[in-house]
């Protein structure tokens, strides 16, 4: 089991913790910080759901727009945090190696990605699942009481997010520019190789290539740098002419 170095379970537990549940959560109480379950709300309704849940249920109506909004912040504040903890523990490379396997098991596992988004579990299921889920992938402390600490708080739905949000620390961290990469099959270690040197030329930084793989698109690439996306698709190619047609008809 792979562990990020320079830590040991009891003085990683109770010093990350505290300051990590006051750095993403400003509003928390010293009752949450020390460990008491009475002021933490049964659900997190900020993140749009509505009154009428019980214990581990909620039917209600969300705003997608708020949601998105208030995701954004809220992993922008837990990236913050664990950022600023690995950098402390001289850990960033661990970290990076953690988030490459969170993001594998998220993309391969329906059940995991249906645990951190559903607001159907309750708080225990969902830290006692996470807490199983980090334990089997070996993640190292700071991602491993991150996560309990997020499902505590009914955060988990922002995991994917935190994940691309200390992506670009760490990228810029390194100097380095992440660009992500949607081909309809793998590229191989030659396409890949020159693709990143094509976009270093391009942005005139070191790129390295978040790559996954959507046969929907058929063929071409998607890649997105920063807020900038190039799009050589078959389906957007398919896309752009159907709407052309659209037009002359």
């Amino acid at each position: 089991m792979r562990q990020n170095p320079g830590k040991t379970g009891g003085s990683a537990d109770s010093r990350q913790l505290p300051w990590l549940l006051q750095a993403a959560e400003p509003s928390a109480t010293s009752s949450a910080i020390s460990g008491g379950r009475g002021q933490i709300p049964p659900l997190d309704r900020t993140a749009g759901h509505t009154a009428g849940c019980g214990p581990g249920h909620c039917i209600g109506r969300v705003d997608v727009s708020e949601t998105a909004s208030i995701s954004t912040g809220i992993a922008s504040r837990y990236a913050t945090a664990v950022f600023d903890l690995a950098t402390e523990d001289n850990a960033l490379t661990a970290l990076e190696a953690d988030l490459a396997t969170l993001e594998a098991a998220l993309a391969d596992s329906e059940d995991l990605r249906e645990l951190i988004a559903s607001p159907i579990y309750s708080r225990e299921d969902m830290q006692a699942g996470i807490a199983a889920v980090a334990s089997a992938m070996g993640l190292g402390a700071i991602m491993s009481n991150t996560l309990k600490l997020m499902a505590s708080k009914r955060r988990l739905f922002v995991v994917p997010q935190m994940i691309a949000a200390l992506r670009e620390k760490i990228a810029d961290h390194k100097g380095e520019v992440t660009a992500d990469v949607v081909s309809a099959k793998a590229l191989t270690k030659t396409q890949s190789d020159k693709l990143a040197k094509a976009l270093k030329a391009a942005v005139g930084k070191d790129v390295k290539l978040n790559a996954t793989v959507d046969e929907r698109i058929i063929g071409g690439l998607v890649v997105k740098v920063g807020s900038k996306m190039i799009d050589t698709s078959i389906r957007s190619k398919l896309n752009t002419l159907q709407n052309t047609m659209k037009e002359v008809g």
